[in-house]
């Protein structure tokens, strides 16, 4: 699947600011789909502290292996498809597939082997087309936490920003720096190990 470049705003949202977004939006129960993220790192967060992120989602009936690293302008995806079976092995055996992420770990400088899976995150998801992106209505539940979020993801971060911000003025909803959903999954997990 190769190399993507992604531009994306986030906010947090309350309950009943989701609610009001999907009123606004029209967005019924029936346009929403189940994604699930299982999330891999080192016993010591070697990919989290190089601020990057190794996933597997499960969307469409279909695996795709992800690591995201930063870059300038965003965070560059290296995805893949996976079987099932490559699933169950990284999962239980810590067996990773051959191909681009792979590679793409080992220029990291980070031991294969040492790559756990830490846990699943799952998010019903609603998206629609909105000037020139994509607006994604989260809702995600992992460990003992839930939270709603809303997404806007772009092509030009200048112009992708402008548009968020004024939609999130339009409704009355405050912007609030949000972490992505790997850090908040870590954060929780932190948490209950304390």
């Amino acid at each position: 699947m190769g190399h993507e470049v992604e531009i994306e705003f986030k906010n947090l949202l309350t309950e009943d600011e989701f609610i009001v977004l999907l009123k606004t939006f029209s967005i019924a129960e029936h346009d929403f789909f189940l994604q699930e993220n299982h999330y891999f790192d080192t016993q010591d967060f070697q990919l989290k502290d190089l601020g990057s992120a190794l996933r597997i989602r499960y969307k469409d009936l279909q695996y795709h292996l992800t690591l995201k690293q930063p870059i300038t302008e965003g965070l560059l995806e290296t995805n893949q498809k996976i079987s099932e079976e490559d699933v169950t092995r990284m999962i239980h055996d810590k067996d990773f597939p051959r191909g681009e992420v792979l590679e793409e770990i080992k220029k990291l400088d980070i031991e294969i082997d040492s790559l756990e899976h830490f846990g699943t995150l799952s998010t019903k998801r609603a998206e629609v087309h909105y000037k020139n992106g994509l607006l994604v209505f989260d809702y995600s539940f992992y460990l003992n936490n839930e939270d709603y979020e809303l997404e806007y993801e772009v092509r030009n971060r200048e112009e992708g920003e402008k548009i968020f911000r004024s939609l999130l003025e339009e409704l009355n909803i405050p912007y609030r720096s949000t972490e992505n959903k790997i850090r908040r999954f870590y954060n929780e997990m932190i948490k209950s190990l304390e």
